[in-house]
């Protein structure tokens, strides 16, 4: 991917060169022609094209400030609300994940996001223990997270 990334800016720069135009349309036209080589060559390339991989991590910061902005209008209208009518569980959950990054990535994203705390990591990392401020499906708290979070972490990390 990194090598991928630096071809694709030595084509942009090459580009401008060969025009002798230094400004930033220049730029851009010529990182759009090294995108343009980069798909044509791809097939020499072992995995997918780094703008696939991009891509993903701008989907994933999306989910999270989605996830952020939702959670904190729960949280604010279950503190606000006359009677606090909340149902706070602590729960087990089986990640798939498997690498160190990848369920740290996911401890931070929960820990961010309001209504959940990850309060403890197994050895394995394979199991987090969450304190969740609104339960009331715990089958349904787990599929949201393995959906959500879970999927866009794999994404970015598999190729």
């Amino acid at each position: 991917m990194a090598f991928q990334i630096l071809l694709n800016l030595m084509i942009a720069f090459l580009w401008m060169f060969l025009n002798n135009d230094w400004t930033a349309s220049g730029f851009i036209i010529g990182y759009v022609l090294g995108v343009a080589v980069l798909i044509v060559m791809r097939r020499f390339f072992g995995g997918r094209l780094y703008l696939g991989k991009v891509w993903a991590v701008l989907k994933l910061v999306a989910l999270l400030l989605r996830e952020l902005i939702v959670s904190s209008y729960v949280v604010v209208k279950a503190v606000l609300r006359p009677n606090l009518n909340i149902r706070p569980a602590i729960l087990m959950y089986h990640t798939e994940l498997k690498s160190d990054w990848e369920v740290a990535v996911l401890i931070t994203m929960l820990c961010l996001t309001p209504g959940s705390v990850v309060l403890e990591v197994s050895k394995d990392n394979r199991t987090l223990y969450i304190h969740a401020m609104d339960i009331t499906d715990v089958e349904q708290f787990d599929a949201n997270i393995r959906n959500t979070f879970e999927r866009a972490i794999l994404e970015v990390t598999r190729s």
